[in-house]
């Protein structure tokens, strides 16, 4: 019996001498491994998981679609715990996250660092919109417009075109604005472009290098009537619960760091060497006048009265803009 209770506690012993085994968060993304956010948020994030619990959570990277390459999937493969925390564009699936598609709308900012600012001051509201927990929030800038045959310089240049739009918030302002939307994937815009598919491109200037647009296009027009994209870093609810103190603070530090607002900066610079790569390669850049722009905002400024009555979730659209502005 004796040498019995001393094999228990030996063997007791020995379990609390062994180092505690370190967790791994699963991260999974759809771009490849070199894309911008990756230095610029995914990978600053997982360091400040380790180093704020001693390496006893780390993550792991699943680039490139690894787990889901389905942009418009990657809430779901949270959701369903096929990994643990994931980079998502709520554009892509807008119906689900009315809230956020708010910062979508024109006029509300003009710059992705803007925008990040107006999209944090309301995070609390839209943050009810995500079964998950939010641990990075930011947007690119609002979008230019890229042509290849007709340089947009006016209103009347505007109407009759198909312009691709980035996601449906922008359907009514390009309607009334006398063009006609179209939804075409953002891979295939270079060669919907190229082809006459469409006449115009509407998207944020970070787009002109990571499509290449400066080869189908030879007009930029360096700002149009609509709003900024955004970016989520979600992580499954019930892996942050289960995570301990040290764990959930760690997580909790990085959604209130400034890896957001480092991000959102990421994509002003690299919009602005889009537009600069543009002009070297010999596309026109187009300013609107005064006179032409109070034109267009007088059109946009009709359709925000009309959208801003529609529902966003629980509340109006009106709401979530009011609260944007921290009204």
């Amino acid at each position: 019996m004796k040498i019995k209770s001393f094999a228990i506690a030996a063997i007791s012993a020995i379990t609390l001498a062994l180092p505690a085994q370190a967790e791994t968060l699963s991260l999974a993304y759809f771009m490849g491994a070199n894309h911008p956010m990756n230095k610029a948020f995914l990978t600053p994030m997982g360091e400040m998981i380790a180093e704020e619990t001693g390496g006893a959570l780390t993550v792991e990277h699943y680039p490139g679609g690894a787990l889901n390459g389905v942009p418009s999937k990657q809430y779901s493969i949270m959701l369903d715990g096929v990994a643990d925390i994931v980079f998502m564009t709520p554009s892509a699936t807008s119906r689900l996250f009315p809230k956020t598609s708010v910062i979508s709308l024109p006029n509300l900012c003009e710059t992705a660092a803007e925008c990040t600012t107006m999209l944090r001051a309301a995070e609390s509201e839209i943050a009810t919109e995500y079964r998950g927990k939010i641990v990075g929030l930011w947007t690119a800038s609002p979008p230019v417009l890229i042509t290849r045959d007709t340089p947009v310089r006016t209103l009347d240049d505007i109407r009759g075109m198909k312009i691709r739009v980035p996601d449906p918030t922008a359907i009514p302002f390009v309607e009334a604005l006398g063009a006609s939307p179209v939804a075409i994937p953002v891979t295939d815009i270079n060669q919907a472009l190229a082809n006459g598919v469409i006449d115009g491109i509407m998207i944020d200037p970070s787009g002109i290098l990571s499509f290449k647009l400066d080869e189908p296009g030879n007009y930029v027009t360096n700002w149009f009537a609509g709003g900024a994209p955004t970016f989520v870093v979600a992580m499954n609810q019930g892996v942050y619960d289960g995570l301990d103190d040290a764990g959930k603070a760690a997580v909790d530090k990085v959604a209130a760091s400034d890896l957001s607002m480092q991000a959102a900066e990421m994509y002003w610079n690299i919009g602005r060497q889009g537009l600069a790569h543009a002009e070297e390669k010999g596309l026109e850049i187009i300013e609107f006048s005064p006179e032409d722009r109070q034109e267009i905002d007088a059109v946009v400024a009709e359709v925000m009265a009309t959208v801003s009555a529609e529902d966003a979730g629980d509340r109006t659209v009106g709401d979530i803009v009011a609260l944007l502005k921290g009204q």
